[in-house]
């Protein structure tokens, strides 16, 4: 029964019972449906029709193109503010990145490249913009309706469709919103939103050489404002950059690894460009390329502790980052004391923004603290009573975080996703929500890092659902739906975890739903790593099960005690002897423990 665990007769009854007349790995077809296809949802591609028989997988996606915000986004300077060897999938190696930070289009190409590789358009629907999801509870099935363009006419028309599985791989970073600005909308120059910015089938930068001589507002001081103003600034007449809030700059995230590795000298350390030479190394040189990937991966996941309020490494990060900040803003240092936060490192979004700080050093960019006091047809007033003059203002003003979507998620008895996740949303492990069964998340509530590598995480949140989906079909059931008990307990947990980080500190941050002060909505509960660890082997003692077959009896799965290969006489029938199966121990067994793990790691790094 919903909400129950399994309901099933006791093998002690005299109630007759008979076997099913299917082999236990004659897998039934199973339907599967992947809203978006950005990075979650291409691993999904990947995964799905690779660990699940007889599976039926659609992606659809709302945008003309695969990449999720790296296909909407198109902003001038747009680039990862990850390194880019730890910006990539784990199975799809690139080798020839430009750049240390690679830039935006470079992430589209790989990321079409991994579609292309894996031949996953055959999946993904693009211009299919799901509209509405509900569970029905007489068939265990998930309804969509799906807008889209008629593919004779080109108008407007839903379709619906319907699958046992959801995944919601969307992201909490993909719905822009316009600030709330007095007057914003008179502005009679060219306004543009960062995550809306249409270069109209040119690069960013043919766009931006017509604005030579133009005045260009930048509003905001988040991850896409430190890669706007450099790259607008040796581009346009000036640059006005509007700054309500504080930030930390980082010093480049690995950039120690990235030069000792190189080889680089003090004169080319921060040049996070990739020489001709360096490239070809990594495409001809695969031990030098693993153990430059694997020694970044290292670094950014050894970060952790200055995630914790006090911690000597976040002291460590505070005089680092001050001294940085300082030493690239002498000659504006009236900067420094309205950037330089009062709050603690990595509180909010932690960017090292290369070029920003030597911008606003520059003649043609001025930095403006006053708050707005609105925008006007010619420009921006501040509260001070000045008035600067633009031709073009860019609102890098961020997202709604507030995991209110755009549409319609409905689960058991009426009760709306939306609803659920008022004032707050909620998860058990990140992925899924008690009261909509078969549905699981990948970058839903609490699923992002504040150190550490997103995508690792992404594919694990991924394969979580992909082994709750083979959980469904090998055994035979109509739902898995995570207990609300377990769902509850994981709730009380990161409300334990949070105070003792400086998430919690008094500053503004998606983190928090874009509050200075409250519940962290958008940060597992814990490092990259140890997220990894948690979803690595689900508990599905946390979960209730229904039948999908009337026969109550939690054994019929089991089937008529064959395999298909032997019933058939076809196949492999001696596959325990080969990889992935075959496990040979070493030579000399030793008890695992952390520290031989650790041993392991450090010799393979030095190797």
């Amino acid at each position: 029964m919903p909400g129950g665990g399994l309901s099933y007769t006791s093998s002690l009854s005299a109630e007759p019972f008979e076997l099913g007349d299917f082999c236990i790995d004659e897998y039934g077809p199973i339907k599967v449906i992947v809203i978006g296809a950005g990075f979650s949802g291409i691993t999904a591609g990947v995964r799905f029709p690779q660990k699940i028989p007889n599976v039926d997988l659609t992606i659809y996606e709302k945008s003309a193109g695969v990449g999720g915000t790296w296909f909407n986004n198109n902003y001038p300077g747009l680039a990862c503010d990850i390194p880019a060897h730890c910006y990539q999938l784990t199975f799809a190696e690139k080798k020839d990145w430009s750049a240390f930070y690679a830039p935006g289009p470079e992430i589209r190409e790989y990321l079409q490249s991994v579609v292309d590789k894996y031949q996953l358009m055959r999946y993904v629907k693009l211009q299919h913009e799901v509209v509405h999801a509900q569970y029905d509870d007489a068939d265990g099935k998930w309804h969509v309706r799906v807008r889209r363009p008629n593919p004779n006419t080109g108008l407007s028309e839903e379709i619906e469709d319907s699958a046992q599985v959801l995944l919601t791989a969307f992201g909490g970073l993909s719905r822009w919103k316009w600030p709330d600005i007095d007057g914003l909308h008179d502005f009679k120059g060219e306004l543009h939103h960062s995550a809306g910015f249409d270069p109209q089938d040119k690069t960013w930068q043919e766009v931006v050489a017509g604005w030579a001589g133009k005045r260009v507002g930048v509003i905001g001081v988040g991850s896409s404002a430190l890669q706007l103003v450099p790259a607008l600034q040796p581009r346009v007449g000036k640059v006005v950059n509007y700054v309500r809030g504080k930030t930390w700059l980082a010093v480049p995230f690995a950039s120690n690894a990235f030069s000792a590795l190189l080889g680089r000298d003090a004169a080319t350390a921060e040049d996070y460009q990739f020489t001709e030479a360096e490239r070809e190394r990594f495409k001809n040189d695969p031990e030098f390329y693993r153990n430059f990937r694997f020694a970044l991966e290292t670094e950014i996941n050894s970060l952790h502790s200055s995630t914790l309020r006090g911690s000597p490494l976040q002291m460590q990060a505070q005089s680092a980052f001050r001294e940085n900040m300082e030493k690239k803003l002498a000659n504006k240092p009236g900067i420094l004391e309205k950037l330089l936060p009062d709050f603690p490192v990595a509180c909010r979004r932690l960017t090292p923004g290369p070029g920003y700080l030597e911008a606003l050093c520059e003649v043609n960019v001025d930095f403006i603290s006053a708050p707005i006091k609105r925008v006007t047809e010619t420009g921006v007033d501040t509260e001070d009573g000045e008035h600067q003059d633009l031709d073009i203002l860019f609102c890098a003003t961020g997202y709604d975080t507030t995991f209110q979507l755009p549409f319609q998620i409905v689960g058991r008895h009426g009760v709306e996703l939306n609803t659920r996740w008022r004032p707050h949303p909620v998860s058990y492990l990140s992925v899924a929500v008690d009261g909509f069964p078969n549905m699981f998340m990948s970058l839903g509530p609490n699923a992002g890092v504040g150190s550490g590598s997103l995508l690792a995480l992404i594919e694990y949140q991924v394969m979580y659902a992909v082994q709750a989906t083979a959980k469904l079909q090998r055994e035979r059931l109509k739902s898995i739906e995570v207990k609300p008990e377990a769902l509850r307990d994981f709730d009380r947990y990161l409300e334990a975890y949070f105070p003792k980080t400086v998430y919690s500190e008094k500053c503004r941050s998606w983190y928090k739903m874009g509050q200075e002060d409250g519940r962290v909505a958008g940060l597992w509960p814990g490092s990259t790593l140890h997220a990894l660890k948690a979803l690595s082997y689900p508990r599905w003692e946390d979960y209730n099960y229904e039948l999908a077959d009337p026969v109550q009896n939690r054994a019929y799965w089991l089937g008529d005690g064959q395999t298909y290969s032997e019933k058939t006489l076809t196949g492999d029938r001696a596959w325990y002897l080969r990889e992935p199966f075959l496990d040979v121990p070493p030579s000399q067994c030793f008890m695992y423990s952390w520290h031989t793990e650790f041993i392991r790691y450090a010799d393979a790094l030095t190797r």
